[in-house]
């Protein structure tokens, strides 16, 4: 069983000792939980590959079913993709920093666990100026995937993933309530065309009317 410790975040604070205490966590490989602009989230420092392996087991999720990640921003996403498609710059610039998941070719030398079919990486910049202000000091990608079982709804409040996964987690970041409702909106950049795979927070219809033009 793991010691968790639960750590109470002022979510308006966009810097400051906790980002650099949970970031210092992660770089040394915990395993925490954390509020993101949809749901809790389970993160694991993208490189860890202990700690990614933690998250899936975690949940119980598949080995073959890649893990999201979060970025800080466009170097990055420029450090972790080999190219990036004609329409990526459009909707990044539209709906980034949001809750719209990108999934984009990876770059050489990426650590196998983290890629989906096709060699892909799925990615977003959030809105949670805390939460970028963490991946800059880890200066490598945060896995995203919802805080629950595999299978299981998604937690949009602190109490159900204390209750779930304390003594599992190293770290619970308790932000308060997470503002639930749908995840994020996943669209696949690496087809010919893009590829919504999954409806979220931002409407499949809005994102067509946007690259329609």
């Amino acid at each position: 069983m793991t010691a968790t410790r639960v750590m109470r975040l002022d979510q308006s604070l966009g810097n400051g000792p906790q980002v650099r205490d949970v970031a210092a966590a992660l770089l040394g490989g915990a395993v925490a939980a954390y509020p993101t602009e949809t749901f809790y989230a389970l993160g694991a420092a993208a490189f860890s590959g202990k700690a990614v392996d933690r998250v899936f087991r975690m949940k119980g999720r598949d080995a073959s079913k890649p893990l999201s990640f979060i970025v800080s921003d466009m170097d990055m996403i420029g450090e972790i993709s080999s190219s990036l498609p004609p329409a990526f710059k459009a909707l990044a610039a539209e709906f980034w920093p949001g809750p719209l998941t990108l999934v984009l070719p990876a770059a050489a030398g990426l650590p196998e666990r983290l890629l989906g079919p096709g060699r892909t990486i799925a990615v977003r910049i959030p809105p949670l100026a805390w939460l970028r202000a963490v991946v800059r000091e880890l200066c490598e990608p945060l896995t995203a995937t919802s805080a629950n079982l595999a299978g299981e709804k998604e937690l949009a409040e602190p109490a159900g993933v204390i209750a779930l996964f304390d003594g599992k987690v190293d770290l619970i970041v308790d932000g308060g309530p997470a503002p639930g409702g749908l995840p994020s909106t996943i669209v696949d950049l690496t087809a010919p065309s893009p590829r919504i795979l999954r409806q979220g927070r931002i409407p499949a219809a809005r994102i067509e009317a946007f690259l329609r033009g």
